[in-house]
């Protein structure tokens, strides 16, 4: 049977590698971004309502049937403590909204919609390293969303395993994306690579490569996990 899955977040960087990831003879994938594309669902992730009308599309478009979720949107957005009140909080909320609590929706939409039909399903979050070793000052809103996400992929893992709804993680450290190199650039470097002992960031395929495993081949005793990929830089 074709794995029917929804990814979100897919016009660039580890998105784009994890939807050219899977084999389409095996796999029917939608993907999705804020300005849609080929291939893609054009969805506000940020706005009222946009998690629940992507899920919607989505599912309309794979014969209402999801097997597999990739929660991959995000966002990489500073937040100096400087701004003013009302510019930092702005940034808190808009960082938390696209990266952990559209994620959260769309996760309660996957598991309600694999208990209805009975027969489970699987739900793949994109974290990262910050989750456990925190980020920049500027960047606080950045590192609590990520920690919500493992939190929240390691409680639906204990609360739904009974009804074959898997949930697993991955926490990529810095990764060769368009905001890895920006964000790279501003913090030295080489000098910032020095702290990676395998000498290089990862690449999306990597971190695709993970996701792929998660979302079709790891064992259902394997839920729950959260997978590091940063190069030996935050070992736990």
């Amino acid at each position: 049977m074709t794995i029917n899955i929804l990814a979100t977040g897919t016009s660039r960087g580890i998105g784009a590698a994890i939807a050219a990831a899977f084999d389409p003879d095996d796999v029917r994938i939608v993907g999705h971004s804020t300005g849609g594309g080929a291939g893609r669902i054009a969805a506000d992730l940020d706005g009222a309502g946009g998690a629940s009308l992507l899920w919607t599309e989505a599912l309309e478009q794979l014969g209402d049937r999801i097997d597999v979720l990739i929660n991959n949107a995000g966002i990489f957005e500073a937040a100096p403590l400087a701004l003013a009140d009302d510019q930092w909080l702005a940034a808190w909320e808009r960082t938390m909204r696209i990266n952990l609590t559209a994620s959260a929706e769309l996760s309660r939409l996957a598991i309600l919609h694999f208990q209805q039909r009975g027969s489970g399903g699987r739900i793949v979050n994109v974290a990262s390293r910050a989750a456990y070793r925190g980020d920049s000052p500027a960047h606080w809103h950045y590192a609590a969303s990520k920690a919500g996400m493992v939190a929240m992929t390691k409680t639906i893992a204990r609360g739904y395993a009974r009804d074959d709804v898997l949930a697993f993680a991955v926490c990529p450290g810095f990764t060769m994306t368009g905001m890895a190199e920006e964000y790279l650039a501003s913090r030295g470097g080489e000098a910032l690579l020095a702290d990676i002992p395998l000498g290089r960031v990862a690449q999306p395929e990597e971190v695709a490569a993970t996701v792929r495993f998660l979302a079709l081949e790891a064992p259902p005793s394997m839920t729950g996990a959260v997978i590091d990929i940063n190069g030996a830089s935050y070992v736990r």
